[in-house]
């Protein structure tokens, strides 16, 4: 595929098709990886527990933070 390159100050822009974009799971933010001969655009690894802080926080402020199951669930009494 050939992509031209567009002028942005003293840099360039590379502009990655919409197709592209989604198939590899492209955002806002990309790894770019600058080899010999080539340059590598990967997708950022995302982590698995990124920014659950601030949605559980987002849950207490709005009550949905109670436990679905009871906490004594097997407890002797």
């Amino acid at each position: 595929m050939l992509i031209h390159l567009v002028s942005s100050g003293n840099s360039k822009v590379l502009r990655i098709p919409a197709a592209l974009l989604r198939q590899y799971d492209l955002t806002d933010e990309v790894e770019l990886l600058p080899g010999k001969d080539e340059i590598v655009i990967r997708p950022v690894a995302r982590k698995a527990r990124r920014d659950w802080d601030k949605a559980f926080a987002s849950m207490h402020e709005r009550g949905d933070d109670v436990l679905l199951i009871d906490d004594a669930l097997g407890a002797e009494d």
